[in-house]
């Protein structure tokens, strides 16, 4: 009995004087595991006579219950101090000041691409959209453009590798494809917008390699150019909030287009680096358009003879220089975080009719 009492008060001051779990696990082994000395005591029992037993049995289980809830106390008594030696290594100084967190903006030409959308989607347009790099039949010849015109030659248009049918690729010109996508797979009366990126070799202050386009589309059996003045005055009002806006037509030529005109807007710029519009004694120029060429609606299998249409674009790059304010079409796409962060827009200004275009 006296070598039980000191093996417990040698196992439990051993529990006691543990430092970390490690040490402590290698108690519990010595002390409960399969060779521990507390299993070798349980495993004398089995020799003993019946009274023998009946006094050695609960002293040495007794034992080992004391044991087993001493490590466990313990255990949890060791969890707790590196619990609070860890926090009291990552305690936060709530005086310091706040670290200012990253904000993002929303680029010029998606704040205005989200502008004309939200336009034409009140003026009853759908969203259109299509691939970047385009069948030549449907950027071309679908269109009305001959194979000798200037559009088709490769220092206007970037070409991609034949396929092996043939077949030829561009990276679409205009977005004008989309048009044709839609007429191929819908019948009249259609109404769309096609905005989306589009290329040409081209690269200076006023134009780049890549850039955007928005156009629109009507077919239907009662279209006129006067529907299209109505459309195109409708949206600038809304695009430039302004009251009233003044279109001026002159005669140009779109081998999609019969006949084709072009607008120009009446504006301001009595005031230098600044331009005002529906008002002042200068012209714009700011979109082309005309009513669809017969042999477009025909080629894209609609009856020429029931139905026509009208069609209009323009650059939402340009767009955009012209609203805020902005010099030169580059800076746009060289991912400068500074120009950014002066003319972006906030990701939570949605542009909205009823609630505001822009800031």
């Amino acid at each position: 009995m006296s070598d039980i009492s000191a093996l417990e008060r040698d196992l439990l001051a051993s529990i006691g004087s543990a430092n970390d779990e490690a040490a402590l696990e290698a108690i519990r082994v010595s002390a409960l595991g399969k060779k521990g000395s507390v299993s070798e005591l349980l495993k004398t029992l089995g020799g003993m006579s019946p009274d023998e037993r009946k006094t050695q049995g609960p002293v040495i289980n007794a034992l080992r219950d004391k044991v087993a809830s001493a490590i466990s106390d313990k255990k949890i008594a060791l969890a707790d101090a590196a619990l609070d030696a860890r926090l009291a290594t990552e305690r936060v100084d709530v005086t310091l000041p706040i670290r200012p967190e990253p904000q993002g903006t929303i680029h010029p030409v998606s704040q205005v691409l989200d502008e004309v959308t939200a336009i034409f989607g009140d003026l009853g347009f759908a969203i259109a959209e299509g691939p970047d790099i385009e069948f030549d039949d449907y950027n071309f010849t679908k269109l009305n453009i001959p194979p000798d015109h200037p559009a088709r030659q490769m220092h206007d248009t970037f070409y991609m590798a034949k396929q092996k049918d043939g077949s030829s690729h561009v990276l679409r010109t205009h977005t004008s494809p989309v048009q044709v996508r839609t007429m191929l797979s819908q019948k009249p009366p259609i109404r769309i917008i096609s905005p989306g990126r589009t290329y040409r070799v081209d690269s200076d202050a006023t134009h780049s390699p890549m850039f955007h386009q928005y156009e629109g589309l009507v077919v239907d059996e009662g279209s006129t150019l006067a529907n299209l003045k109505w459309v195109l005055e409708e949206f600038y009002k809304a695009f430039f909030e302004v009251d009233s806006v003044e279109l001026r037509a002159r005669p140009s030529f779109f081998p999609f287009t019969e006949p084709s005109v072009e607008w120009d807007l009446r504006c301001d710029r009595s005031v230098p680096g600044k331009i005002t519009f529906g008002t002042g004694n200068d012209w714009l120029e700011l979109a082309g358009s005309g009513m669809v060429n017969p042999r477009v609606l025909d080629m894209c299998g609609i009856d020429s003879k029931k139905y026509q249409g009208f069609a209009f674009g323009g650059g939402l790059d340009r767009l955009a220089m012209l609203k805020y304010g902005i010099p030169d079409i580059r800076p746009f796409f060289e991912s400068d975080l500074r120009w950014l962060r002066h003319y972006g827009f906030s990701a939570f200004d949605l542009p909205t009719l009823d609630g505001g275009l822009s800031r």
